[in-house]
C-alpha cells in the first residue's frame, strides 16, 4: 500500500490506524475465501479483527468498499503479468518455454487471487462498471503484450498477415481465465492439475505462432 490512508472523513491514519485499516482488509481476504461474498457482514470481518463495527467504518463505508480495496491491490499487483510475455520469444524450443512460464504464471496468479477474482467477475457480471474495470485491468495485462507479440511475428513474417492480433489475444487470455475459475469442473472431467497446464500451453503456443511446438 503505498501514499496516505485516510479514513471515510478524510483523516490521515497514523501508524497504528494503517495497521488496523490492514488487518480488517487481511481478515476480509480470508473470510472470502470460504464464505460467500454476500454472506459476509461487517460485524463478522470487525470480530475477526479484534476490533468493533464503528472501527470499521471509519475505514470503509460497508463490506462492498473494503472488497473495492482489495480488488484495487489485486489489480495492481496483475501488472506483474506482463513480465510473463513482454521480452519472451516465441521462436523454437524458447517459444514453447514462453508458453509453459505464460500459462503457470497466470494460473498461479489466479489460485493466489481466487477468493477475490470470484467477487470480480460476479461483480461485473452484474453489470458493476467498478468490478468490470477492474476485470479487465487484469485480463489487458496479459492481453496488451500478447497482442504485440503476434503483431511481432507478423512482421517477421512468421504469423499470416490476416491474423487478427488483438482477437488471438483476448480469445487466449480468456480461455486461461476461464480454465483458472474452473479447477473443480477439470476434475470432475478426468483432468489432472499437471495435465491441464501442459495444455493450455500447447493451446496459447499454437494460438500465438500458428504451430506445433518445438520441445
Amino acid at each position: 500500500m503505498t501514499g496516505q490512508v485516510r479514513t471515510v472523513d478524510g483523516r490521515v491514519a497514523g501508524r497504528r490506524g494503517q495497521a488496523t485499516r490492514q488487518k480488517l482488509l487481511d481478515c476480509l481476504g480470508e473470510m472470502l475465501s470460504s464464505s460467500p461474498y454476500r454472506d459476509v457482514k461487517v460485524i463478522d470481518v470487525a470480530r475477526k479483527a479484534g476490533t468493533s463495527p464503528a472501527t470499521f467504518y471509519q475505514y470503509f463505508p460497508d463490506v462492498e468498499g473494503a472488497v473495492l480495496e482489495l480488488a484495487e491491490e489485486m489489480a495492481r499487483e496483475s501488472g506483474a503479468l506482463a513480465g510473463l510475455v513482454e521480452g519472451r520469444s516465441w521462436v523454437g524450443k524458447a517459444g514453447w518455454q514462453s508458453a509453459e512460464q505464460l500459462v503457470d504464471g497466470f494460473l498461479d496468479f489466479w489460485r493466489k487471487n481466487d477468493a477475490i477474482l470470484r467477487v470480480v467477475d460476479l461483480g461485473a457480471a452484474e453489470g458493476d462498471k467498478r468490478f468490470a474495470r477492474l476485470r479487465l485491468k487484469v485480463l489487458n495485462s496479459v492481453i496488451h503484450p500478447l497482442t504485440a507479440a503476434v503483431k511481432d511475428l507478423q512482421g517477421k513474417k512468421k504469423v499470416d498477415a490476416d491474423v487478427n492480433p488483438g482477437a488471438v489475444a483476448g480469445a487466449l487470455v480468456v480461455m486461461l481465465a476461464g480454465a483458472a475459475s474452473q479447477p473443480k469442473g477439470f476434475q470432475t472431467w478426468g483432468v489432472r492439475a499437471a495435465e491441464l497446464r501442459p495444455n493450455l500451453a500447447l493451446l496459447v503456443h499454437l494460438g500465438i505462432t500458428g504451430r506445433k511446438p518445438s520441445r
